[in-house]
């Protein structure tokens, strides 16, 4: 049975899933946003392709030694083992692709807002959150709006002058009000807060329902089919948390 919850389903953040469910809800909220947005604007998927350290186990290798004296007795070679090597880590590198929407003017092609969806990468330290602060400083140094949607609940937080706590968060910068913005925190158990996308001073702005988009990704992908109810998702909730979940499917 599949629990209806008000808001962001925690299973969606299994690392196992999540690439997959933030392609989906990228091209979702573009599909989403574009009957309303032109012919005025439109919303393009962009993307930003990097290196990033990828640390890969190497297993043990077991050594052996053919014993002479066994293969003249018996007429089978056996193979003794040696002392086993120490097990050792390697810094990789793996190709990342993060998926993100601009906003644009089309007669001027101007970006007028971006819209970010954040990733395990841009949450851990490495080079994925450093190239991902590196950007967001630049837009918030310009005349672009930022729209920031955290919907992971393990990682750090994005810098912010007050420290908030919650599950998950949506924050709305717009260029004309900074150093001020608008945040919407919220946690597994209540509903994802709606907000107005911003665009340029004078247009109307588009009321952004993240969870229907959300509802949308997870019939369309059959995210259902990769999920496990019965067991805590990744990364766990607490027992509470946990407990609510269960009467999810109950009732």
């Amino acid at each position: 049975m599949t629990p209806s919850f008000p808001g962001m389903n925690p299973y969606l953040e299994n690392p196992a899933l999540w690439s997959e469910v933030h392609s989906w809800l990228i091209i979702e909220l573009a599909r989403s946003l574009n009957p309303s947005l032109t012919p005025k604007y439109r919303a393009a998927v962009e993307k930003r392709v990097y290196l990033d350290a990828l640390l890969v186990g190497i297993p043990d290798a077991s050594v052996f030694q053919q014993n002479p004296e066994a293969s003249r007795t018996s007429g089978v070679t056996t193979r003794v083992l040696q002392p086993a090597p120490i097990r050792v880590t390697l810094p990789l590198t793996e190709e990342i692709t993060e998926r993100y929407l601009e906003i644009r003017e089309v007669k001027t092609g101007r970006v007028v807002t971006v819209v970010e969806v954040l990733s395990p990468k841009n949450k851990q330290g490495g080079e994925g959150r450093d190239k991902y602060l590196t950007k967001r400083q630049k837009v918030l140094n310009s005349a672009t709006h930022l729209v920031e949607i955290d919907l992971l609940r393990r990682g750090n937080f994005m810098p912010m002058a007050q420290a908030i706590r919650s599950h998950y968060r949506i924050l709305v910068s717009r260029a004309n009000l900074r150093p001020e913005a608008e945040l919407y925190p919220f946690n597994v158990r209540e509903s994802i807060p709606q907000f107005l996308l911003p665009l340029q001073s004078g247009d109307e702005e588009l009321v952004v329902n993240l969870c229907e988009v959300l509802g949308e990704v997870y019939q369309e992908a059959a995210l259902d089919l990769a999920i496990d109810y019965s067991v805590q998702p990744v990364p766990p909730l607490s027992e509470g948390d946990f407990q609510w979940v269960r009467s999810l499917m109950e009732s």
